[in-house]
């Protein structure tokens, strides 16, 4: 029996290992994904590494959400989607409504984003005040949702007069969720009131 359990303890280490060396893989990959849609883009190669913002990872699985604004298919984590589901439900219990702008985007999406606004002639360092570089957008984990609510232009900072950010700041918390760049935010984004990620309500 003494032996079987050493067999079994060392198949356990060795599977463990097994899938260290996967997480390392799918991490160096992605790091090569990340450099060469930051090439693209003219972002320095020195970025990835002294960037002050954390990188972000996709999660193994993610579950449809109702369209967004645009009628686009959105998708979330399972618990975002939840606990997002939740909160809409108690504001419009409060007579205050909410929609989704945007949810999960990739790096690709992130990085086409971003490609679009050079070709109008935007400068990349300030593209990159208002969009994160690919690997470091909140939305690639799934948690991230841009909300917009009723008579009020999306993704604009006149959100923040509007009854849904004021149940948001007095509520979103409650269900996990807190807003990631306010005025002055250390990752040096510009303010987004609309943009909050889902963390726990643990």
């Amino acid at each position: 029996m003494q032996v079987g359990s050493q067999t079994l303890s060392i198949k356990g280490r060795l599977s463990f290992e097994e899938q260290r060396i996967k997480r390392v893989n799918v991490a160096n990959s992605y790091i090569e994904l990340l450099q060469k849609l930051h090439a693209s883009l003219g972002i320095p190669k020195e970025y990835l590494e002294q960037c002050n913002q954390s990188l972000c990872f996709q999660p193994n699985e993610l579950v449809e959400t109702e369209p967004d604004y645009y009628g686009r298919p959105q998708r979330l984590t399972q618990k975002t989607f939840n606990a997002w589901s939740k909160m809409k439900e108690s504001a419009a219990n409060d007579n205050v409504v909410f929609f989704l702008v945007s949810a999960f985007r990739d790096p690709q999406y992130q990085h086409d984003l971003i490609a679009r606004k050079i070709e109008k002639g935007m400068l990349l360092q300030e593209i990159l005040r208002v969009n994160a570089a690919p690997g470091f957008s909140e939305h690639h984990t799934g948690r991230a949702i841009d909300i917009g609510t009723q008579d009020c232009e999306v993704l604009e900072e006149v959100f923040e007069k509007t009854a849904a950010f004021k149940w948001l700041q007095e509520n979103a918390e409650n269900f996990g969720f807190s807003m990631s760049y306010p005025r002055d935010n250390t990752a040096g984004f510009a303010y987004e009131p609309w943009h909050w990620c889902f963390k726990s309500t643990e």
